[in-house]
């Protein structure tokens, strides 16, 4: 009886691969997700300040003001001079970020020691650039200024010295968090997607009609979708990690990828069983995509890979407790950029198997009492 429905499962799970391989748009969507998406976050979206526009006005035409508009160059800003007349018309046009104003006789009140100002605007819906670069701008002009007035560069040795260290992260390379990050959001949003896709697919091709005359249970075809999508998205989620992140990125992962894609595993039994419920509640794809919106984006941004649940409410903390991605994003920077080990992942791993439960028993439980409206 067991050997016969799990012969069941694996040709059900059979026949949705070649299905899955006869969609061109989902296939071009799985290379995606794991090949330009990854190096895109990893290389485009950087989270540090890099060749943000700065425009100078220099009404003061001194040695020290040349000095402190030589000091903005790459790889943090890109300068250029500007007149006083086009600088808020610049600001307006999204030309540059930053528009420094250097008044007349800036060098002689700070040679005589009197209040020398300096105006800086700043364009503050460039959040990134706007938040970090204001600091740089101000740290350069007062190094520039202080160099000046002193003739040369004098360092003050504070009676206390921080020695930084940067564990799992020596370099400060944003490729390094950007990278991993995509391949653990991805997993979660794609595992949801195919399994969704695969039962409206069912619906729309009127093949779930021949499913429903077959000697075949609800539970068998639901692990059929199970294990075909989730095996899917691990031997992409490897791919991407092994040519994209070590390959094309040389982005270093010293943590046990078994243990790793134990942990995804878990985590794909939760999001597929999440996938088929959508499924059943949606009538159509375009309603499945609106409904994994309203789903998959505040799982994204509030299960820590984002922003570390620490600084969130404590009520929000609470609530994503339940989310799946929570578990495996916690689980998953542990064994990945910290080496971890499985007596530092247990309890992620012990809450996705809850989870799991819970959400494949409650889709089970829809799909179950649903699949008779679906024909």
């Amino acid at each position: 009886m067991i050997r016969h429905k799990l012969q069941n499962i694996y040709q059900l799970g059979c026949k949705e691969l070649w299905s899955l391989w006869r969609d061109p748009i989902m296939l071009v969507l799985i290379i995606y997700t794991f090949t330009v998406s990854v190096y895109t976050a990893a290389t485009a979206m950087t989270d540090t300040l890099n060749m943000a526009p700065i425009a100078i006005v220099d009404e003061d035409k001194s040695t020290l003001s040349e000095r402190i508009s030589s000091a903005f160059y790459p790889p943090y800003f890109i300068s250029q001079t500007a007149e006083l007349n086009t600088m808020d018309s610049g600001m307006d046009a999204g030309e540059f970020t930053f528009a420094l104003n250097i008044p007349v006789n800036f060098q002689e009140h700070v040679l005589k020691g009197d209040t020398a100002e300096i105006q800086l605007n700043v364009d503050a819906t460039r959040m990134t650039q706007a938040m970090s670069g204001a600091g740089y701008v101000q740290q350069i002009i007062q190094s520039e200024v202080n160099e000046y007035v002193l003739r040369n560069r004098h360092i003050t040795a504070l009676p206390v010295e921080l020695e930084l260290r940067a564990r799992f992260n020596p370099t400060l390379d944003s490729q390094w968090f950007g990278s991993v990050m995509q391949i653990i959001n991805n997993v979660a949003m794609l595992s949801i997607i195919l399994t969704g896709a695969a039962l409206i697919r069912e619906r729309e091709h009127g093949t779930i009609e021949h499913l429903m005359v077959m000697p075949v249970t609800v539970f068998e075809i639901m692990m059929s979708k199970v294990w075909s999508m989730s095996l899917v998205v691990l031997i992409a989620a490897f791919l991407g990690l092994k040519v994209v992140v070590q390959g094309v990125l040389d982005v270093p992962i010293d943590g046990s990828l078994s243990l790793f894609f134990l942990g995804a595993l878990l985590t794909l039994f939760a999001t597929t069983s999440m996938g088929i419920y959508m499924a059943t509640v949606s009538k159509s794809m375009p309603q499945f995509g609106l409904l994994m919106m309203l789903v998959l984006i505040p799982m994204q941004m509030l299960s820590g890979g984002l922003t570390p649940r620490e600084s969130m409410p404590e009520i929000v903390q609470n609530i994503m407790l339940i989310a799946p991605t929570t578990h495996f994003v916690s689980l998953a920077q542990a064994i990945l950029y910290r080496n971890a080990g499985f007596d530092v992942v247990w309890p992620s791993m012990l809450w996705l198997i809850g989870i799991a439960s819970v959400f494949f028993y409650v889709s089970w439980k829809r799909f179950k009492d649903t699949i008779h409206t679906m024909a």
